[in-house]
């Protein structure tokens, strides 16, 4: 197994993990409990500066390093850690998966809206619970990759 690797797998998912944890525990709270009109704005700037280069290393970065020690752990199970690497690559799979299917269309329709006009705010009441719900999924599957990258790199001393 290649220690770097599993190192900057394992901070990679705890930086990303740590912006979900952030948006679910007091960021989608916050921007909900403003006018709908606000909320819905703010967010729409989120989403739009979201997608810069230090986000997209972290939460793709992560990805592709995650793979590596996954597949590497995959061709010889017996390794140390292998398990906990292959492990950690399936879980931070959840993030991505969600990430792609789930909040960008997600978002994209949002952002289609103007935050002002009447029918927006009930989207975006809808909009705050489903994408927190959504969001703590992708929150613990990084949160749980990390730990597992952890492990690995621990035992693969």
């Amino acid at each position: 197994m290649n220690r770097t690797l599993l190192l900057v797998s394992a901070v990679g998912a705890g930086v990303s993990g740590g912006v979900f944890f952030a948006f679910s525990t007091f960021i989608m709270r916050g921007l909900g409990s403003i006018p709908p009109a606000q909320g819905a704005a703010a967010m729409q700037a989120i989403n739009r500066a979201a997608p810069n280069p230090f986000f997209m290393l972290a939460l793709l970065g992560t990805a592709v390093t995650g793979v590596i020690v996954g597949f590497t752990g995959l061709r010889d199970m017996s390794a140390p850690g292998a398990v906990y690497a292959v492990v950690g690559a399936a879980l931070y799979l959840i993030p991505i998966v969600l990430t792609v299917v789930y909040h960008v269309p997600y978002n994209n329709q949002l952002e289609a809206l103007d935050a002002t006009a009447a029918g927006t705010a009930d989207f975006w009441t809808t909009y705050v619970s489903r994408w927190t719900a959504f969001n703590h999924l992708r929150c613990l599957g990084a949160l749980s990759a990390g730990v597992a990258f952890v492990l690995a790199y621990r035992s693969a001393r």
